[in-house]
């Protein structure tokens, strides 16, 4: 039974022990639920009484005793354990909140006078305890020392390295020598969380997280990742204000980064008043459930972070439909059920029972708007086909811009055709196609088509849910592929979407790679790239190297044109117009 209190509602008491209580004596068990009618002094941590008491038990029974006190001082949990260990409960639904305690603190015993252990030190992190003391029991069954521990709040020792200790042990004395204020010192320490969350500064309208990198020994752009990662954060509305990195050979099948690891994490996020924690790979079901038994934030992964953004700039109805579809699909193989709502009352060998659980409901009702969703963006599909139908009588060649998220290829459909299509310096801020008339110098015209950035491991239910969207690119003529020449990471962005375009069977189709953001870079750099990658230096915010990028397009977009001179070039208009 988790979380037990002493004390009913009416105020009888309740006096049920948990633990392994098996093998005691009538006469122990009694002792033992007499101590729920004993009360510790409210300023009093521990007292010598109320020591001496629990050590008599426990060296009588011989096993570790723990009790859960309240700050009146009622005793609201009584635990028996061997004679190592006693196991505490999990009380995450009691008094919680930022910056603030459980209001309960743990008395327990050792027989052996061993000191509080790595365990006792997690157990006071991991459920928020006032404080753990330990009673250390002689060989006559008396409180020799008392040892106790309690959190640490955030200070300077605090670094981009990683935290510093969670906790702070105190000097063992006997019982009868703690003789501090408890209500006050307990109070100070919880201020003292309270300030420190309060001097976190995370800007308006924004909520903190925590960033945990994963990687393996073959990783070797941890950073870079973790830049990636908190940029699509920010997009989200979310401030990193911790990175937790750890590197190992492989993921823990249950906890990815290891259970031990995710405890630190808990205490992490709960020092800096996190209410999310973001993990930079994606989560198996399995992953999912173990560690949020562990965690009490929201945990967020990969995948999750990018559809949310993706629903936050959905602004059309086929953008709606698309993201909700990609969701259902990746929440289907997570939905899981706790307590009894979700389990088979009765159910024997096949199943037998009451019917459908709520579980297989939701799982039902998942599917069945799946379905729904996807004959919905059938419909839209043909409406698109319909519409690129029409294009095509035309005659006029499509070039697709296409390109790594946030590398400028809305900005630069605005300056070749003087549009106004949504810009941010923001990931995935532009969900929705857009296609305009561009007139080439010749006075030749072709359709522009901006689409949905790509990213780095594309999730798999985000291309199937932005399938009607990204056969936008089947039609082309051209690809125009941008790339942010200002990022240190241009040539593995460049790899990430040739990648997805040869997944998407579209490779065959002839390629103007386009170095964008080189206004940022002095002109040796711009043109040292430009050479290194084969590529055109241009900048969409200025207008620079507009008009040699059209004179490198017009020849694949018209086959069999002629190369024109740069003076022709500028002659004919630069960047175009737009048109219809």
């Amino acid at each position: 039974m988790i979380g037990a209190p002493g004390w009913s509602e009416g105020g009888g008491l309740i006096s049920e022990l948990h633990g392994r209580t098996y093998g005691l004596k009538a006469d122990q068990l009694r002792r033992l639920r007499n101590l729920y009618r004993r009360r510790l002094p409210r300023n009093q941590l521990v007292s010598q009484d109320f020591a001496r008491a629990l050590c008599e038990i426990s060296f009588d029974t011989g096993r570790q005793v723990g009790t859960l006190v309240d700050r009146s001082g009622r005793v609201q949990y009584v635990a028996v354990g061997d004679a190592f260990q006693v196991e505490m409960p999990d009380f995450k639904r009691v008094r919680g909140g930022a910056g603030r305690f459980r209001g309960l603190r743990c008395i327990l015993t050792h027989l052996r006078g061993e000191p509080l252990t790595r365990d006792n030190l997690t157990d006071l992190a991991l459920l928020r305890l006032d404080a753990m003391v330990v009673l250390r029991v002689d060989g006559q069954g008396l409180p020799e020392l008392a040892e106790y521990a309690a959190m640490r709040p955030p200070d300077a020792s605090d670094t981009a390295d990683g935290p510093g200790e969670p906790t702070q042990t105190f000097e063992p004395l006997p019982p009868s020598r703690i003789d501090f204020d408890f209500g006050d010192w307990i109070e100070a320490l919880e201020d003292s969380f309270s300030s420190a969350l309060r001097g976190i500064d995370t800007g308006a309208d924004t909520e903190r997280a925590v960033l945990v990198s994963f990687s393996t020994g073959r990783d070797f752009d941890v950073d870079e990742r973790i830049e990636e990662m908190r940029e699509l954060a920010r997009s989200a509305g979310l401030q990193v204000v911790d990175v937790v990195r750890q590197r190992r050979g492989r993921a823990d099948p249950r906890y990815l980064i290891g259970k031990g690891k995710i405890r630190d994490l808990v205490v992490r996020a709960w020092q800096l008043g996190a209410s999310l924690v973001v993990f930079d790979r994606d989560l198996t079901p399995t992953q999912v459930r173990h560690i949020t038994d562990l965690v009490e934030e929201r945990i967020v992964d990969r995948t999750q972070l990018i559809l949310d953004i993706f629903a936050q700039h959905a602004k059309t109805k086929e953008g709606r439909l698309q993201v909700e579809l990609a969701q259902l699909k990746y929440r289907l193989p997570r939905l899981s059920g706790h307590g009894e709502s979700m389990s088979r009352l009765a159910g024997g060998i096949g199943g037998r029972g009451p019917g459908e659980t709520k579980l297989e409901v939701d799982r039902r009702r998942v599917r069945d708007r799946i379905r729904r969703l996807e004959q919905s963006l059938r419909t839209v599909s043909k409406q698109r086909a319909t519409r690129r139908a029409r294009r095509n009588r035309e005659g006029l060649p499509v070039l697709s811009i296409v390109g790594y998220t946030n590398a400028g290829k809305s900005t630069l459909l605005n300056r070749l055709t003087r549009s106004e299509v949504l810009t941010a310096d923001k990931l995935f801020a532009t969900l929705d196609p857009s296609s305009r008339r561009l007139r080439f110098p010749r006075e030749r015209e072709v359709i522009v088509t901006d689409t949905v950035g790509f990213i780095r491991d594309l999730p798999p239910d985000l291309v199937a849910g932005f399938r009607a969207t990204l056969e936008e690119i089947e039609d082309a003529d051209v690809l125009l592929h941008v790339v942010d020449a200002a990022n240190p990471a241009a040539e593995r962005h460049i790899e990430s979407v040739r990648k997805i375009i040869e997944e998407l069977g579209l490779d065959h189709l002839p390629e103007c790679l386009i170095l964008n953001k080189c206004d940022t870079l002095p002109a040796q750099a711009a043109a040292g790239i430009a050479r290194q990658f084969g590529g055109v230096a241009v900048s969409a915010k200025t207008g620079a190297g507009l008009e040699a990028m059209l004179e490198s397009l017009e020849p694949l977009a018209f086959p069999g044109t002629k190369r024109i001179e740069p003076s022709s070039a500028a002659a004919g208009g630069g960047a175009g117009g737009a048109h219809g």
